[in-house]
């Protein structure tokens, strides 16, 4: 088993993600300074600290197009109490592909019983400075981190208790400036439901209002911070534009809420966002009255497809589990998230082509595995192997490893000999490789793989006729990262869902390999091989 074992690798996604991990040391590296500008509108100076993204790279900055721009976040409270907790957090969900890197912005106070406050009440020393505050924070702070970090314009605004309904009392007062909002707890309370009662006004207005909001409480605390009464006045006011939700945590205290919140408030910021989207097949032919079908395996909820070509909107049909091909199509899946920047869309070209026909056996081939030969060189496309001499030369029988062969980047390997389709029907070819390698079959193309880090494996579906086919592997290894796998599903086993690697005894080499996929044309079909 272990010597097959590398051929067992690829496996259609979402049935499992082989994931490889080795304790390290922790270092943590905090690409981050500390700002000031002084405020005409505060007639103070402010300080603030920027946190930039772990892949910024301030050598590329002014480099026209080279550097990446960023969402930005910007924590109100700020300094270790807020910012050090939520920091942390942001990280995690990043890493874990729950949101893209983002800039963070902690917006350090003075006097928070000042700045925090839209109205006065007497028996709250100097409150009623939020109006102004809100004018610091829209004119002056986000212009300015604007014009110094390379932001995309797609801010969250964060708050805690009195700044977390500050931050709902800013978007219902300057809705254009950010496109999403935390609120851990909230006072909602403060100066008779002031918030609630601006939110039942100003809601039903906001038609264009394009954004999220999160609010968290704690059981039995919610009627206490009035939070009760602003979820009655969204779900009777919201605007369709706004996705929010209000969530009550069990056990949890005025503190410790802010680790929940934070962490589910940012999930739902990017809810919809995936690093990739892949159905299987991702492209291949389809025959006239013979159906085919397109599985995928992940979350279906913001998921939406046409077969048509046209970009699918929130009223397309939603993705379904199997999705059933009756003839040609250009299959479109869009996924759609709370922050459209986000959205992803995949499409797929399944036509009606004319199959590969199968052909004679040649008298030299034997079963066993392909021939292969091995060059080593830093090429940057195929290189032409009639003017190479291989590094090495053999069969990919039970003893071949890709992964033992003496590069481990900067070579090129030629699979090529011919595969036997034992039933008809559809099959299903898996290929994970390097950048522009190809899969032949029949001395067609199906794949020239163009993947990455989050899309490995290409898939393409032929109908094949039982026979003798040829089949070549033009694989250029650049990437240490990558490795080359193939296998396919058979007719037979296609409801399982699960690839096999191609069995020995399906697979023929012919010595030497040939450097040029073989057509299907070139030779008279010939019975079946039984």
């Amino acid at each position: 088993m272990k010597k097959t074992f590398w051929f067992l690798l690829i496996v259609l996604p979402g049935l499992a993600k082989p994931a490889a991990a080795q304790d390290t040391v922790l270092t943590v590296t905090n690409h981050d300074y500390l700002d000031s500008l002084n405020s005409s509108i505060l007639q103070q100076k402010r300080y603030i600290q920027v946190f930039l993204p772990a892949g910024y790279n301030p050598g590329n900055a002014g480099a026209p197009g080279s550097t990446p721009k960023y969402d930005v976040l910007y924590v109100l409270d700020g300094g270790n109490w807020n910012t050090g907790l939520i920091s942390r957090i942001q990280r995690f969900v990043e890493g874990e592909g729950n949101m893209p890197p983002t800039i963070i912005v902690s917006v350090m106070g003075i006097d928070r019983n000042v700045e925090l406050t839209p109205t006065h009440l007497d028996s709250w020393k100097g409150s009623g400075g939020g109006e102004k505050f809100l004018a610091y924070i829209t004119k002056e702070l986000i212009p300015h981190i604007d014009s110094t970090c390379p932001t995309n314009g797609d801010n969250t605004l964060w708050g805690h208790s009195l700044s977390g309904m500050f931050a709902v009392y800013t978007m219902l007062n300057s809705p254009a400036s950010f496109k999403s909002y935390i609120a851990a707890d909230p006072s909602i309370w403060w100066d008779n439901n002031l918030v609630a009662k601006m939110a039942a006004a100003k809601l039903p207005a906001m038609t264009g209002l394009k954004a999220t909001l999160y609010v968290s409480g704690r059981e039995g605390q919610v009627h206490d911070m009035r939070i009760d009464t602003l979820e009655t006045v969204l779900k009777s006011a919201a605007p369709p534009g706004l996705r929010w939700q209000v969530v009550p945590y069990k056990d949890e205290t005025h503190s410790s809420v802010r680790l929940k919140t934070t962490y589910d408030g940012l999930k739902f910021t990017y809810a919809g966002l995936v690093s990739d989207i892949q159905f299987v097949p991702d492209s291949g032919i389809v025959l006239k009255d013979s159906p085919m079908k397109i599985w995928y395996f992940d979350d279906t909820t913001r998921m939406h497809y046409t077969l048509d070509g046209t970009t699918p909107t929130e009223s397309s049909d939603r993705v379904q589990r199997e999705i059933t091909l009756n003839g040609p199509a250009k299959v479109t899946f869009k996924r759609f998230t709370n922050r459209s920047r986000y959205d992803k869309t995949v499409t797929g070209v399944f036509s009606v082509g004319t199959p590969p026909l199968p052909v004679r056996m040649p008298k030299t081939a034997r079963p066993g595995g392909f021939s292969y030969a091995y060059y080593e060189g830093d090429w940057d496309s195929w290189p032409d192997l009639k003017k190479l001499q291989p590094v090495k030369t053999g069969i990919t029988d039970k003893d071949f490893d890709p992964d033992k062969l003496p590069r481990r980047n900067n070579y090129a390997l030629l699979i090529d000999g011919f595969i036997e389709a034992k039933e008809d029907g559809y099959h299903l070819f898996l290929f994970n490789a390097d950048k522009d390698s190809k899969l032949y079959v029949g001395g067609k193309q199906l794949i020239k793989w163009e993947g990455g880090y989050t899309h490995q494996t290409a898939t393409y579906m032929l109908p094949l006729k039982k026979g003798i086919y040829p089949f070549t592997i033009q694989y250029l290894h650049k990437k240490e990262d990558f490795r080359l796998r193939y296998s396919w599903l058979t007719p037979g086993r296609m409801s399982t869902k699960q690839p096999q690697p191609i069995p020995f005894d399906a697979q023929y080499s012919l010595t030497p390999p040939s450097g040029t996929p073989r057509s299907s044309t070139s030779r008279p079909p010939s019975a079946p091989t039984q």
